[in-house]
């Protein structure tokens, strides 16, 4: 597998806070790399060090396999969490500057303006001041302003913020399309739904240390521990079997229940079911291969994954 940027063994500190300690990770070409970690672990820092606006105290970085210089960023377009449009500018001269200094000629620029500013539907903000936009339409604003120049790698830090589920969902979908005509992105957060939906790649970073890297489906593959999820009509099952440990199970109305099983060694699907169907009327059956969310919240808190589980169909069962 070839990487457009590899960062390895990667340290930093603040006086008395270890930021970073020896983080590596390695970014597929025309991926998109979830970088993971709760507020303060660590993730921006290593983005700054990426993109070179703080220095590192270790490690090297690599861009296509050399070492990242000042104008191999120029091939980075990184919209940060922080947002840092210019408030009294208007908004198509700001795009305008920024295409500028990122190397396009004004023409070049306008051109691919006018593409953007149909694609969102927003050729009416050209002369509207920054400061005039709601949150979220400044950050449509600074998104064309990461894109516009086409960079090889896009780093996103939290790019859904202050958006509504519609504009989030054509954020999500450029991004997709980004990623399909072979741009390489780095998306930052914490929001495992949007990892779910986007992601190939994933890394875990939780008190300045890397702690869990790999593709989403290995990832999830490695965690998976035999588990089901039932939803099931009649008598409660019962908590006594040698094909199956039952683990949860939830009264949810009258005498329908879901419940949580593990299924013993050396024993198939296909004779769970054939134990459940003769104990009660089973509606759902599926494995419960853990979600990123499930993941994260156990390697953050230290929690295992079959507790997070279990308060999982807790919350589930209280809903309905």
């Amino acid at each position: 597998m070839s990487y457009i940027l590899e960062a390895k063994n990667i340290s930093k500190a603040y006086a008395s806070h270890q930021a970073l300690q020896d983080v590596s990770i390695a970014i597929p070409h025309k991926s998109i790399f979830g970088l993971l970690g709760p507020n303060g672990a660590g993730k921006t820092t290593l983005i700054r060090i990426i993109t070179q606006i703080i220095g590192r105290d270790s490690g090297d970085l690599t861009f296509n396999g050399a070492p990242l210089t000042p104008a191999q960023v120029q091939k980075i377009g990184y919209l940060p969490e922080e947002r840092g449009l210019y408030k009294k500018m208007k908004v198509g001269e700001q795009l305008l500057y920024l295409a500028q200094l990122k190397g396009l000629s004004h023409k070049e620029a306008m051109a691919k303006l006018k593409i953007w500013f149909e694609k969102f539907d927003i050729k009416t903000w050209w002369n509207k001041n920054i400061e005039d936009l709601s949150k979220g339409m400044q950050q449509k604003v600074q998104f064309v302003a990461t894109v516009l120049h086409e960079p090889e790698l896009i780093i996103l830090d939290e790019p859904f913020t202050g958006f509504d589920p519609v504009n989030a969902s054509i954020i999500k979908q450029e991004i997709l399309e980004l990623r399909d005509k072979g741009t390489t992105i780095i998306f930052s957060t914490h929001r495992m739904e949007s990892v779910e939906e986007l992601c190939d790649h994933v890394a875990l970073i939780n008190k300045s240390q890397k702690i869990l890297d790999g593709t989403k489906r290995d990832i999830k593959t490695q965690f998976k521990s035999n588990i089901y999820q039932i939803e099931y009509q009649g008598k409660p099952i019962s908590d006594v079997s040698s094909i199956y440990t039952l683990i949860e199970n939830n009264h949810l109305e009258d005498n329908h229940y879901n419940a949580l099983l593990q299924l013993n060694a050396h024993v198939s699907p296909n004779q769970l079911i054939k134990e459940l169907i003769e104990q009660a009327e089973l509606h759902a059956f599926q494995e419960k291969i853990p979600s990123m969310n499930d993941i994260f919240i156990s390697l953050v808190t230290g929690k295992s994954l079959l507790t997070v589980e279990q308060e999982s169909l807790r919350a589930v069962s209280f809903e309905e």
